[in-house]
């Protein structure tokens, strides 16, 4: 068992839904906050939790990088590497292979490519890329594909779909085999002590009531964690042709996956095609199978994408935004660091609820940007991801 898709309503196309995974339940229409690097910057887990994010994403290209896969393996994956016991999904690498332009070479087999760090040389394939995210341990893990740049003609969108479908299959095979590979299940040396007692016990036992439960997961209480595995997702590509979108669609179904990414997009193109090719996408997914949205979008954007049925979405623009000094507000979006803001003693958002807004005024978060504080960059991204998961709470109400 990997993970159930529980649909509880559908409006006009959203749809309200469940997600069951082996670390928590998920409700969805959600937006994934990125921890890219096994981190949300300047939000410590704790604070993660009380704002109520149920799913986090980490990147396995960072992640492989540095501190390495086969070091988050040996602390026992990825979960109680950064004592996170609720869901997690990692992307496989490919955006992020696809943005080093003149470091890396694309063949059949994979992707040879110059680390960002140092300059040293890696290669990624379906299959070492499947293997990273089972070492990993995530919940939810993605197919390696090639993500299309922008523009593209017609020969060569054609050429990196039929390369994508054909490491989809690759990636399935792999992960069918390797499955079985992640390290929670066995028994793992506790990677952290709270008060000498242990958050994640070795005792598969006591692990299995204290890590689900904590995650408030009920529906996995009765599986022993040898039954649970991860969940492998395809991803759609094609660029910006409706034909190629409905192909790629059709055939990545036909291989078959637990759910189904809309990938390959907010690659430069404009905002009103990215709409028009997810609008179309969407018909062409199964109804009964979660589908994400990849790298997408300004809080506008998110409302809208859920409304037309997506159900999963991730975006690093609210925290790299807030350290730049950008806020989202209900009353629009403020450059804190603006002069008009020094003497401002209203709240950042009077209709917020979170604790920078019930706290803090503006004039003090202009303070705290200009002087260069880290305390900035906290109090600005708790602020931007409460306003972007208090919106999806609000689309979920509303469905």
């Amino acid at each position: 068992m990997s993970l159930r898709f529980e649909i509880s309503k559908i409006g006009h196309a959203a749809r309200r839904a469940t997600l069951h995974t082996p670390h928590g339940q998920v409700e969805t229409p959600v937006f994934m906050p990125v921890g890219t690097a096994a981190t949300v910057k300047g939000v410590p887990q704790d604070l993660l939790e009380q704002l109520d994010v149920q799913i986090l994403l980490s990147n396995t290209y960072h992640l492989y990088l540095r501190p390495g896969i086969d070091q988050i393996r040996k602390l026992g994956g990825l979960h109680r590497f950064m004592s996170w016991p609720r869901a997690i999904l990692t992307d496989s690498g490919g955006f992020q292979v696809f943005s080093l332009t003149d470091l890396r070479k694309v063949t059949e087999e994979g992707v040879t490519f110059r680390s960002h760090l140092d300059g040293s040389s890696h290669f990624l394939s379906p299959e070492t890329a499947t293997e990273a995210q089972v070492g990993l341990g995530a919940d939810i893990i993605m197919a390696f594909d090639e993500c299309t740049e922008y523009p593209a003609d017609a020969a060569r969108t054609r050429n990196s779909m039929e390369m994508t479908l054909r490491w989809a299959q690759r990636s399935k095979e792999y992960f069918g085999a390797h499955k079985h590979e992640v390290p929670w299940q066995s028994r793992q040396p506790s990677a952290v002590s709270h008060q000498g007692k242990s958050r994640f016990p070795d005792s598969r036992d006591e692990s299995d009531r204290g890590f689900i439960s904590s995650a408030r997961n009920d529906s996995f209480d009765k599986f022993d964690k040898k039954e649970q595995t991860q969940a492998l997702f395809g991803i759609v590509q094609g660029g910006m042709d409706h034909a190629l979108r409905k192909e790629s669609a059709e055939r990545t179904i036909e291989i078959g996956f637990d759910g189904y990414a809309i990938g390959g997009l907010s690659v430069g193109e404009p905002r009103a095609l990215t709409r028009e090719i997810v609008e179309s996408t969407i018909e062409h997914l199964p109804k009964d199978k979660p589908r994400y949205l990849m790298g997408v979008g300004t809080p506008e954007e998110i409302v809208e994408y859920a409304n037309l049925g997506i159900d999963m979405m991730d975006c690093v623009l609210p925290t790299r935004a807030a350290r730049h000094g950008l806020l989202f507000t209900s009353e629009g979006k403020i450059s804190i660091k603006q002069a008009k803001y020094a003497g401002d003693e209203n709240p950042l958002d009077p209709s917020c609820s979170c604790q920078v807004c019930c706290r803090y005024s503006r004039a003090y978060l202009r303070h705290l940007y200009t002087s260069n504080e880290v305390l900035s960059q906290v109090l600005n991204t708790i602020h931007n991801l409460t306003y972007y998961l208090d919106t999806m709470r609000r689309v979920r109400h509303s469905i």
